[in-house]
């Protein structure tokens, strides 16, 4: 605003040396007709050369990271002209919270750089755009203060994946499978179960390769195997918005950042919202199984009443795909637990192991789980308690109907730390 002002103040005398020349002509306002004229156009045309003939490099890899962690990022601003920059402005328009990548660049020589990493502590999930840039700088004289954005090439995205916790005494009742279309079914995993000998082809691991076979037919020969007699895991992750208690995820505030640098930042804590305590204890669910290498799979209606659903799969491609689902799910959901259980057990065999994680209190989604479990589907609940996150009513009538239908189940309080909520298992038969 103040170099707006400065340039109208220097235009408006401009223009009344004009004035001058043409009415009076007397020498001192050709003087200052060209001065004036002259410091316009050279403090333009130094402003201009200042955000032109810029190279802007920004580093970031991965572009996934989990809450409680770092994303780090490294930029290159390069002057690629010859003349030097008396100062640059990079500002970074992301919406990332505490990013704090935008810099200020003073007297950067011609065909020179400057370089300087960001650490941005990553305090809240979600899918966020890095960028985009503009480029400000002005002129010795703060007439012209030009702005420069550089094109959406320079933009993308980072994953902040939630909050998932080792669960290392967290052991419920899964199933097993003793037979049957399991054995039947191949993997790419290594597993204790071969099935057979195939010939070798581009890509497969050395450890594959089956030596007497191979000395025996004068070929290469790789072991094929069969995944291990384990039943799938299913996750269903109740996102219903009318059972949710506490703050939603767009009343989440943004983290509180120290002003400089070398303070402490504080520790991470889930918020107060039964959502975000139902999609950590989901990704902490995810990781544990998967780290034993069972088959998982999850389930969420999250958005009215379209159905978002993880196929179910094992390894570490599976891990990610669940975080990135979990990372922008939002409890937007219309459609009641029991009718989820209702509608999805069709899919579920026999032994087949469900984790539900909910903060509904209503005795109609006990009723659905106890169907499960007559069905011989193994049923675990992860019930969060609405009474500790301000409601007036809490869990406790529906635990006494989990125990009444023998189904084992967790209890998580706000403030509770996951890992020790998950030891403590109720109600096993």
């Amino acid at each position: 605003m103040r170099s707006l002002e400065r340039s109208w103040v220097l235009f408006l005398m401009w223009l009344a040396a004009l004035v001058g020349v043409l009415s009076v002509g007397h020498p001192l306002f050709f003087n200052l007709f060209y001065l004036f004229g002259a410091i316009l156009l050279l403090s333009y045309l130094w402003a201009w050369l200042n955000v032109h003939w810029v190279r802007v490099t920004r580093q970031t890899h991965p572009r996934q990271v989990q809450v409680g962690k770092f994303f780090e990022e490294r930029f290159v601003l390069e002057n690629s002209g010859p003349l030097p920059k008396l100062w640059i402005e990079l500002k970074d328009n992301s919406d990332l919270p505490g990013h704090r990548a935008s810099r200020v660049i003073s007297n950067l020589g011609g065909r020179r750089q400057q370089s300087w990493h960001v650490r941005t502590p990553c305090y809240r999930r979600g899918r966020y755009t890095l960028g985009p840039i503009s480029l400000y700088s002005s002129d010795p004289f703060g007439l012209f203060l030009l702005k420069k954005d550089l094109p959406r090439s320079f933009t993308s995205h980072v994953v902040v994946y939630p909050m998932a916790v080792d669960l290392p005494a967290f052991q419920p009742p899964v199933g097993e499978q003793t037979g049957g279309e399991v054995m039947h079914r191949r993997t790419h995993y290594v597993t204790t179960n071969v099935s057979g000998i195939r010939n070798y082809v581009p890509g497969d691991s050395f450890n594959r390769i089956h030596w007497a076979s191979t000395a025996r037919t004068g070929q290469l020969m790789v072991k094929e195997f069969e995944l291990d007699p384990m039943a799938d895991v299913w996750i269903f992750l109740d996102m219903e918005k009318r059972v949710q208690a506490g703050l939603t995820y767009a009343e989440v505030p943004p983290p509180v950042l120290p002003e400089v640098y070398w303070e402490k930042l504080p520790n991470f804590t889930l918020p107060a919202s039964t959502e975000e305590y139902a999609i950590a204890i989901a990704a902490s669910l995810s990781k544990h199984f998967l780290a034993q290498n069972r088959a998982v799979g999850l389930i969420t209606y999250a958005n009215a009443y379209h159905r978002e659903i993880a196929q179910s799969d094992r390894g570490e491609r599976q891990l990610t795909r669940i975080y990135e689902m979990l990372a922008v799910t939002q409890a937007h959901g219309a459609l009641p637990l029991a009718e989820v259980l209702a509608a999805e057990a069709l899919r579920m065999n026999r032994n087949t192991t469900v984790m539900i994680v909910t903060s509904a209190i209503d005795a109609e989604w006990v009723a659905a789980a106890r169907h499960l479990t007559d069905r011989g589907i193994r049923t675990t609940a992860i019930l969060i308690d609405p009474g500790s996150f301000g409601m007036p009513y809490n869990s406790l009538e529906t635990e006494i109907e989990l125990t009444a239908s023998y189904i084992p189940h967790y209890i998580v309080h706000q403030g509770d730390s996951l890992d020790q909520a998950l030891a403590n298992v109720r109600s096993a038969r």
